[in-house]
């Protein structure tokens, strides 16, 4: 039973067999990562992490979080210069199949959520520029949903909101999960994003790199625009959460970068994905990052951060700050496509997830199916797209990015943890294929610890010593996000995780790498991804307990779904 679990995905190196149709270069991989990342992050996470969270420091949560994604991105650029895939392909190659399917199932939720967020924040802009009539008018016809307790005022481009005062406790208001009315225009758009996706991987790719252009010449103009508003007194109270303002910031900033997974996810359909892949990430994480900086920044001093409006934040301060009428139209405008190519990136990826789970067994194989005249995989477009639909006119944007955030940070957790644990696996020697070099070895000249050792298969010690890595981390976070690091036993325990952490990385440095040979390597292994886990989980333990509950309940729907059809109809098995 434990190595069915365990068993890892075996994929020749140079190995790019697939059934899509590989018709995508660098350019349409990059401008796929930027269309997925700027419109989700700029115009849906980073008002309501200024207004209820970290105030003018979103700034410096994006940079955190962007340097957590950073070392993320290196991490996936290895991989892709070993394998076509994402996360999921990445785990189970490297960490073995139980592993491999929590992460699929958990990107598999990243991009529905993703999708229906975005959705509903393009229903919103949309709304915005109509004076509220779509709201209205549903709320006339389809009534709002019964069971939900949120006053209809807080969607109101007029609403005012305090953060967190003197007492660090209060990170997050208290809201309900559910819409306050049936958004059908959010179903509509993604209805019709969901098209240009099932048409095939070109016309989407295209779709996405006109809109995500013209995009790209917006945020420049609101920057320029609003550095004639700037008032630097509104940076007066720059930290009103503290650092676990910004720390919680940035774990919900980090839903922001969940565009680079996907990315990944196109590698099947690259021309050359060791080469492409790689590049892409790194061009798209240096356009996203530059721009989400400049627009927080802009943003917080445009305005006090506890007068920020609801919805369409930027669209609405100009308003309020009297900027002429066609301004904020144009940005509204601006957003709407830098949204819908945010959606189209969700949609992109989602189908494809699901269809690499499915083609291995994982998950049922009608959506491993690939339509013959559109070389997509139809079936896994159609019904996620459903999903998504219902998801997006059903819940409350906020509620949907704090459970959004944990599962991408999850997956790259793993995925780091993956590229230690394959850096020090024995790998055939070149000059002689049946013979295995010194990978995963201890290191000539360093004492061996124990007997037991010696008994240990090559590599092994890593997976036990990664646990306690993880399990140090872990502590470090848990101790820093709580006020029980302020008592005597807290400083003694951060300590104890502390020296457990520093003495688990140093253990693996001692081991052999592998002479494995790729297009590109990450530098400082295992240092370099070792902080990517250990910045990751800081920002997993700033997420809420409530989020963690919901995370705990898909997967136990997944874990259902894996024992009872995955393990046996594996390709593995």
């Amino acid at each position: 039973f434990g190595s069915r679990l365990t068993r890892r995905k075996h994929i020749e190196k140079g190995d790019l067999t697939t059934n899509l149709r590989r018709c995508l270069n660098t350019f349409d991989i990059t401008m796929i990562g930027v269309g997925h990342m700027i419109g989700a992050g700029i115009f849906v996470t980073t008002g309501e992490v200024m207004r209820n969270l970290a105030g003018p420091s979103t700034t410096l949560s994006y940079i955190f979080s962007g340097l957590a994604a950073l070392l993320s991105a290196l991490c996936y650029a290895e991989f892709g210069a070993r394998y076509a895939g994402s996360a999921y392909t990445y785990s189970y190659v490297g960490c073995g199949e139980i592993w491999a399917f929590v992460i699929g199932w958990n990107v598999v939720l990243e991009y529905v959520l993703s999708g229906a967020t975005v959705g509903r924040t393009f229903a919103g802009y949309l709304d915005d520029l109509f004076q509220y009539a779509v709201r209205d008018w549903t709320l006339e016809h389809a009534r709002p949903w019964p069971w939900n307790t949120v006053s209809l005022l807080e969607y109101s481009s007029n609403a005012t909101f305090e953060i967190c005062v003197e007492d660090d406790s209060s990170l997050m208001m208290d809201r309900s999960i559910i819409a306050a009315y049936p958004d059908f225009i959010s179903v509509a758009v993604i209805c019709f994003s969901a098209v240009f996706v099932g048409i095939g991987s070109k016309t989407a790719a295209n779709f996405n790199s006109v809109f995500s252009i013209a995009n790209l010449f917006v945020i420049v103009f609101v920057v320029g625009y609003g550095l004639t508003f700037a008032d630097f007194s509104n940076w007066n109270n720059f930290f009103p959460c503290g650092i676990n303002g910004v720390l919680a910031g940035a774990s919900k900033c980090f839903f922001a970068y969940v565009g680079f997974d996907g990315l990944a996810t196109a590698g099947e359909e690259a021309k050359n994905p060791t080469k492409i892949i790689p590049r892409a990430t790194y061009y798209s994480m240096t356009i996203v990052t530059s721009c989400y900086v400049l627009m927080s920044g802009i943003l917080s001093l445009m305005m006090p951060y506890y007068r920020l409006p609801h919805t369409s934040v930027f669209s609405a301060v100009f308003i309020k700050l009297g900027a002429p009428s066609w301004i904020p139209l144009v940005i509204a405008i601006g957003a709407l496509l830098g949204i819908l190519t945010s959606l189209v990136g969700s949609l992109f990826a989602l189908p494809r997830s699901v269809y690499a789970m499915a083609e291995d067994g994982l998950i049922f194989g009608w959506w491993a199916r690939v339509n013959s005249w559109t070389k997509t995989p139809l079936n896994a477009t159609i019904t996620f797209t459903i999903l998504v639909a219902a998801i997006a006119m059903a819940f409350d944007i906020d509620a949907l990015v704090d459970f959004l955030s944990i599962g991408t940070l999850l997956a790259y957790t793993v995925v780091a943890a993956a590229l230690i644990v394959l850096r020090y696996r024995p790998h055939p020697l070149q000059s002689n294929p049946a013979v295995m070099d010194q990978g995963g070895q201890i290191r000539r000249g360093i004492p061996i610890l124990s007997d037991r050792m010696m008994l240990m298969k090559p590599g092994h010690s890593i997976l036990y010593t990664l646990l306690v890595m993880v399990i140090g981390f872990t502590g470090i976070g848990v101790l820093i996000s709580t006020s029980f690091v302020k008592t005597a036993f807290g400083i003694v325990l951060m300590v104890i995780f502390v020296l457990i952490s520093i003495g688990s990385v140093l253990f693996i440095d001692a081991h052999q790498q592998n002479s494995m040979d790729l297009d590109y390597k990450v530098f400082l292994v295992p240092y370099l991804p070792a902080v990517s886990v250990l910045v990751n989980i800081l920002m997993m333990t700033q997420l809420t307990l409530m989020t963690w509950i919901r995370l705990f309940i898909w997967m136990g729907i997944g874990l259902a779904i894996y024992f009872i059809y995955g393990m046996s109809h594996s390709k593995e098995e």
